[in-house]
């Protein structure tokens, strides 16, 4: 199916909710209004049920529970509150996914979330934003299940979702990728540019005219969150490191090569 009419599938991209273009607006204000903001989160009680569950698990390792939407932004910080409830926002709208494991899905996004941040530390760009990327980096899977179940269930049995060939797969497939398909539902959803292209490149940081580094931490981001789940071992690391691109960000090799027991979900 090509990608114009995929996204024409009824369900494939979801409508924005208020709440979601209220968070993505706040990308572009200096001092968004966290009362306000905790305000509009803690009226929806689902997501804020999900919103603490993430926060207060192993994952983030807080020395105290977190019991509301102003505390998870006292503890968190609002920036990774925001990208958790993105991503709270975007499970609840596409609901049950065929062929997709959903748990390991969002645990792969969130591992490729702290990731980032680690990346993005070293290399001087935003941790915060490549933390929401890293989120939603993958969102385009799901549409393209919603999309084209049929098509995405032989994509499955051939090719394991979270496998490093994946990406290749299904661009020699379908003529794009899952990269392709979640810039459309950034695009739509009205991201930031910076970020609609970070998701847009990440699978080939280079293809992109004007270079977004953003794209290069999201591809070793990612490729490190998919090594943790397929539990490769240093020698599987070592062979697969994306070597072009950790150069081009002047990525130190050893930074990607730890186990990250104390970061990674698995």
């Amino acid at each position: 199916m090509r990608l114009e009419l995929l996204l024409k599938q009824p369900k494939a991209l979801p409508t924005v909710p208020a709440l979601a273009l209220k968070l993505i607006a706040t990308f572009e204000q200096e001092e968004p209004d966290l009362r306000l903001m905790s305000m509009d989160i803690a009226a929806d009680p689902v997501l804020t049920a999900k919103l603490l569950k993430q926060a207060n698990s192993a994952f983030f390792g807080l020395s105290r529970a977190v019991t509301t939407a102003q505390d998870a932004i006292n503890m968190l910080g609002f920036t990774r509150v925001r990208a958790l409830v993105l991503g709270a926002i975007l499970d609840r709208s596409f609901g049950v996914v065929p062929g997709v494991k959903l748990e390991q899905f969002w645990r792969y996004s969130f591992n490729t979330a702290n990731m980032a941040r680690l990346v993005a530390s070293q290399v001087g760009i935003d941790m915060n934003t490549a933390f929401t990327v890293g989120v939603i980096h993958s969102i385009g899977e799901l549409i393209m299940h919603v999309g084209m179940p049929e098509e995405m269930s032989k994509m499955d049995q051939a090719v394991a979702p979270l496998a490093i060939k994946r990406v290749q797969t299904e661009f020699s497939t379908f003529g794009y990728t899952y990269a392709d398909v979640g810039a459309a539902l950034a695009r739509d959803w009205r991201f930031p540019k910076s970020i609609i292209d970070a998701i847009a490149y990440q699978r080939a940081p280079f293809e992109n005219d004007a270079y977004e580094p953003m794209a290069g931490v999201i591809h070793m981001a990612s490729w490190r969150a998919r090594a943790a789940e397929l539990k490769q071992t240093q020698e599987d690391l070592i062979h697969t490191y994306p070597d072009e691109i950790g150069e081009l960000l002047l990525l130190d090799p050893d930074l990607l090569m730890e186990d990250f027991q104390d970061m990674l979900e698995t």
